[in-house]
C-alpha cells in the first residue's frame, strides 16, 4: 500500500476529466494533474458520441433559440441561469476546441456544416462526421501528451472517496469535506491512497444499470454511487434518458447507436406496417425530443407486440448519407443492412441520465474540496430531459468553470494541510471463488431495472423493483465485506445503488416530466 500525494485529482477520462486537467495544467505548470481512470485512457461516454455538440455558430441562428429549445426538451425543469450560462459560453468552447486542434466537418463553401437534431429549431450541431467524441478524445488526449504536469493512470479503478468519515473525528454532514479517494491498481491488484486538494468526479454515466444501453460497459455509475456514500446531495434520478433509436440486436451490450442525427438528416420511423406513427404523436414527427419518441416507440411495440420498429432512410441521397453516417452505414452493411434499399430495425436503448451528483454552477458538490463533471453531474441544465448535442458542451462548460475556479480560488491551497488519513485495510478479505455470483447478480440488476423501471413506470413496478433490489444490495453487501475488492464487485456495488437511487427518486416525483412518466401521475 502507497500513498500518494497530487494538487488535483481527476477520476475520469472523458471530455469533463480531460479538459478540466488541460485548463489547470497550462495555467499553473506548478501544480500537479491526476488523472485516473479505470480502462484505457481513451475509453470512455465520450468516445462514442456520435451527434456532436451544440452551438450558437451561425449568424441566422440565436442564444435566445438554443435556451428556449433547450428550456423546451427539459420540460422546464431546466434551470434557466444555467442554460442562459451554458449555451452563452458554448462558441468560445468550440473555439477552444478548434484552437486545440479538434477537426470538425465544413462544407463546400469551407464553413463548418451545421446539422440539425431532434428538439432543435436551427441547424447548430458541430460534428465530425458520425464519430464526434472519437473526434474531440483523440484531440484532448493530444494536449494532455503535451503537458508535463499532467499524469495518466490507466487501469485504476476509484474505490471511494475520503472524506471526514475516515477520520476518528466525525463532522455533521453539512460540513464534511473529500480529501482524496482509494484506488485500486488494477495491475497489482493494491488499493493505494490517493490525496489532493482538489477532486473531480468526471466519471461518466450509468447506462450498464440497463439490460438494453447504447453506453460502454464502463458505465456503471462509480461516481455517483461513491459520491452518495461520501453523503453528497444526488438529485433527479428518475429521469433517465432512453436513445429512440439503437440498432436492433437482442443481447449486444452495449447497443450500437444509430444517431439521432440520422432523422435530423430526414430519415424517417416506420412500424411493421410501414406507417410513420411519429405523425400522430407530434407536430415535429421524428424530430420531437427523445423522450416523447421513445414513449411513442414503446407505445408502439406494447401495442403490437413487435420487437422493435424502423428507420427508414432509403429516400435519402445515399452518397451524401454515406458521407456524413460512414460509421453507421459500414455497421449496417457488416450485418447486411443496405440502408439504401432495406429499413434499419431499431429500439430505444438507456442513453443518458439527466441527474446525478448536484452541483453549482462553478461545479462544487455539497462536499469540500468536491467538485463533479459531465454525465455524473447534475448542473441544471437539462431539467427532465437532455436536448440533443448538450452533454459534450455541458462537459466544456463546467470543465472550464472547475478549472477557473481551481487556478483563481483554490491555488493557495497546501497538500501539507490534509490530515493524517489512515490507509486501505484489507485484513479478513478472500478472493471470491466464484465469479459467477457477480455477474449474475449485475444481470439481475440489468433485468429488473429494464423490465419495472425503463421508458414507461408505475407505483407497483417501482415497489416490486424495490423489493428485489433490496435483496440483491444485502446479498452484495455481503460478498464485498468479505471479498478481495476487484472492478466487478465494486461495478456491482455501484450498480446496486444506482438502482436504488432509481428507484427511490421515481417513487418520489408525482408529476410526469420529460424522460420521466409513470401510469399512476395522473
Amino acid at each position: 500500500m502507497s500513498i500518494f500525494k497530487t494538487d488535483i485529482l481527476v477520476l475520469g477520462s472523458g471530455v469533463a476529466g480531460l479538459s478540466i486537467a488541460i485548463k489547470t495544467a497550462a495555467a499553473s505548470p506548478d501544480k500537479t494533474i491526476l488523472v485516473a481512470t479505470k480502462a484505457h485512457e481513451s475509453e470512455s461516454n465520450t468516445k462514442y458520441a456520435q451527434g456532436g455538440i451544440a452551438a450558437v455558430w451561425d449568424k441566422l441562428d440565436s442564444f435566445e433559440d438554443h435556451i428556449k429549445d433547450t428550456m423546451i426538451a427539459g420540460d422546464h425543469l431546466s434551470k434557466p441561469e444555467i442554460v442562459k450560462m451554458v449555451v452563452e459560453e458554448a462558441p468560445d468552447c468550440m473555439k477552444q476546441l478548434i484552437n486545440w486542434g479538434a477537426d470538425f466537418d465544413q462544407n463546400l463553401k469551407g464553413e463548418i456544416d451545421l446539422g440539425k437534431e431532434g428538439g432543435h429549431s436551427a441547424n447548430r450541431i458541430l460534428h465530425y462526421k458520425d464519430v464526434t467524441g472519437y473526434e474531440l478524445e483523440k484531440t484532448l488526449l493530444e494536449q494532455v501528451d503535451n503537458l508535463s504536469n499532467i499524469e495518466l493512470l490507466p487501469y485504476h479503478f476509484a474505490i471511494d472517496l475520503i472524506t471526514d468519515h475516515h477520520l476518528s473525528k466525525k463532522k455533521n454532514e453539512k460540513d464534511l469535506s473529500c480529501y482524496g479517494a482509494y484506488i485500486l491498481n488494477q495491475k497489482t491488484n493494491k488499493i493505494d491512497t490517493y490525496l489532493a486538494t482538489s477532486i473531480i468526479l468526471a466519471t461518466g454515466g450509468v447506462g450498464q444499470v440497463y439490460a438494453a444501453t447504447t453506453n460502454p460497459v464502463i458505465a456503471t455509475g462509480d461516481g455517483i454511487a461513491m459520491a452518495y456514500r461520501a453523503k453528497a446531495r444526488i438529485v433527479d434520478m428518475e429521469f433517465v434518458q432512453f436513445h429512440p433509436t439503437s440498432l436492433y440486436q437482442p443481447g449486444e451490450s452495449p447497443s450500437f447507436l444509430i444517431s439521432e442525427a440520422v432523422r435530423g438528416f430526414g430519415a424517417h420511423l416506420r412500424n411493421k406496417a410501414g406507417d410513420r406513427f411519429m405523425l400522430k404523436i407530434d407536430d415535429r414527427a421524428e424530430l420531437a425530443p427523445r423522450d416523447i419518441v421513445s414513449r411513442a416507440i414503446n407505445t408502439e411495440l406494447i401495442f403490437s407486440g413487435d420487437s422493435h420498429v424502423f428507420l427508414d432512410c432509403t429516400h435519402l441521397n445515399m452518397t451524401e448519407f454515406v458521407k456524413h453516417f460512414p460509421n453507421i452505414y459500414d455497421k449496417c452493411k457488416s450485418l447486411g443492412i443496405d440502408p439504401a434499399s432495406q429499413y434499419i430495425p431499431v429500439v430505444p436503448a438507456a442513453h443518458y441520465l439527466m441527474g446525478g451528483i448536484d452541483v453549482d454552477s462553478n461545479g462544487y458538490t455539497t462536499v469540500g474540496n468536491l467538485f463533479a463533471c459531465g454525465e455524473c453531474s447534475r448542473t441544471g441544465l437539462h431539467g427532465a430531459n437532455r436536448l440533443a448535442s448538450n452533454s459534450l458542451l455541458e462537459a466544456l462548460v463546467f470543465g472550464n468553470k472547475i478549472a477557473e475556479e481551481i487556478i483563481n480560488e483554490r491555488s493557495h491551497l497546501n497538500l501539507e494541510d490534509i490530515p493524517e488519513i489512515p490507509e486501505w485495510d484489507e485484513e479478513g478479505t478472500m478472493v471470491p471463488k466464484e465469479n459467477v455470483l457477480i455477474s449474475h447478480n449485475r444481470k439481475t440488476i440489468q433485468n429488473i431495472m429494464s423490465d419495472l423501471v425503463a421508458i414507461v413506470r408505475s407505483n407497483e413496478r417501482l415497489d416490486k423493483a424495490q423489493d428485489h433490489l433490496n435483496y440483491l444490495f444485502q446479498d452484495t453487501e455481503k460478498a464485498y465485506e468479505k471479498s478481495k475488492l476487484s472492478p466487478q464487485i465494486c461495478e456491482l456495488r455501484n450498480l446496486n445503488a444506482v438502482a436504488y437511487l432509481i428507484v427511490q427518486q421515481s417513487m418520489s416525483r408525482k408529476e410526469n416530466k420529460g424522460a420521466f412518466y409513470s401510469l399512476d401521475n395522473f
